[in-house]
């Protein structure tokens, strides 16, 4: 039965490589497969389908939805209040005419935005401007492109919602998921700033910032557009949640809440507050609707893999071929690193969660070592992945392909993978 479940999952990776099947509704019925292979009854208060799986799987990530809405929100605003826009202007403007300060500034703040919101919202929070800019002062249109998904990955780290998933997906405290993440941090900014000071250098000067289908040349902003610049204290914003969370250790959903009201504070006068503040919420959903979809997906897997039946066929099979020396798990498991890409069996966001959630139900690793496996390979895939949103969208808008930027950024987030492997082998195995 345990091959049988190995044989849906296999299937289940198919569907999603080749896009015949949303990821969402593919994993939903993996789920379901999976369920019914574990000998769970269609109805029942335990162990059913309908009432563990489909009813308590769904829910079971609500508070990373919660994050994740509230993440949505606080980005939106960052953008209506021109918070993002400054932050970028005010970073170009300090740079100049000398590229590798514009792309280090530039890789700063789309390291903020990423903490914030993280994927899609923040490179075009962050890249809207700032890759036309630094495509402009002679940074190559794919080094401008990975600088700002780079940036994002810097960021991932102190991205309050995936502490929350990751706390929430392998039932871990959020005190050990931010303990972990901070020996991360360092492997990714150092990689981050690494990318900018090499890649800037490796091409000759573009000096004419050209988007597919569009000649124009950028030019520098005028007095009035600067004039729509947000207060320098409202730029404070990005970090608001990020120090309340990690220094004063307030709960995530109440450290974005403050972010939230923060930004609105700092830009709009108290009579326009509740206009703005419903007004960037709707868009907010827009933009956390699929992630939160997602993620109603991924409960329900992580239900069917934690079921009795399951765990108890699994087992066995896992702890076969799973390596356990640690010297054997850090190259196992940093070869395997380009399965977290093109929504392959390893990335956290599909099938992944399976995995890991079947890791932790048999014992073979404990929940930690599957964090920091997993968390590795998140900072993969949130940068290099050519079928994630924020990869295609920034190579597109640079003018080149999400191939090209991919195989410009792997070699620096294959680095931070392998350092973040072997601080989870070195400290969890």
């Amino acid at each position: 039965m345990g091959f049988v479940i190995i044989a849906i999952m296999a299937v289940g990776v198919v569907l999603i490589l080749t896009g015949k099947v949303p990821t969402a509704f593919a994993l939903f019925l993996i789920a379901t497969a999976v369920a019914l292979v574990a000998g769970a009854t269609i109805a029942g208060e335990e162990n059913s389908l309908l009432t563990t799986v489909y009813q308590e799987g769904a829910v079971t990530l609500a508070s990373t939805m919660i994050a994740v809405l509230l993440g949505s929100w606080l980005g939106s605003l960052l953008q209506e209040t021109a918070i993002a826009s400054t932050l970028v202007r005010k970073t170009v403007e300090f740079g100049g005419d000398r590229p590798v300060v514009v792309a280090l500034g530039i890789l700063v703040v789309s390291a903020l935005c990423g903490s914030v919101t993280g994927s899609a919202p923040a490179a075009l929070l962050a890249g809207v401007i700032g890759i036309p800019a630094m495509i402009a002062v002679g940074i190559p249109k794919v080094t401008a492109a990975g600088t700002i998904l780079m940036g994002i990955g810097a960021g991932m780290p102190f991205e309050l919602p995936i502490w929350q998933f990751f706390s929430t997906a392998l039932d871990l405290p959020i005190p050990q998921v931010r303990a972990f993440m901070i020996w991360l941090f360092p492997f990714a900014a150092v990689a981050a700033i690494a990318f900018v000071l090499i890649e800037s250098r490796r091409r000759g000067s573009v000096h004419e910032w050209t988007l597919a289908g569009a000649g124009a040349r950028t030019r520098a902003p005028s007095r009035r557009e600067r004039l729509g610049d947000a207060p320098w204290y409202s730029l404070l914003t990005p970090l608001v949640p990020i120090l309340l969370a990690l220094v004063l250790l307030v709960p995530i959903i109440p450290a974005l809440l403050a972010g939230i009201l923060f930004a609105v504070a700092t830009t709009t006068r108290p009579s326009k507050w509740a206009t703005r503040l419903l007004r960037s919420l709707y868009d907010g959903f827009d933009a956390a609707a699929p992630p939160i979809t997602l993620f109603l997906a991924i409960g329900m897997l992580l239900a069917a893999v934690g079921l009795p039946g399951a765990v108890s066929t699994l087992g066995p099979i896992v702890e076969a071929i799973t390596p356990t020396n640690p010297i054997v798990f850090v190259l196992v498991f940093t070869l395997l690193v380009p399965l977290c890409l093109y929504r392959g069996p390893l990335n956290i966001f599909g099938l992944g969660a399976g995995i890991a959630g079947a890791m932790t139900a048999t014992g073979v690793y404990s929940p930690m070592a599957v964090l920091g496996l997993m968390a590795s390979y998140n900072q993969v895939f949130g940068v290099t992945d050519p079928t994630s949103t924020q990869t295609v969208w920034a190579a597109q808008y640079s003018g080149v392909s999400p191939q090209q930027v991919l195989v410009r950024t792997l070699p620096y987030v294959w680095v931070v993978a392998l350092a973040g492997i072997i601080v989870s082998a070195v400290i969890h195995l």
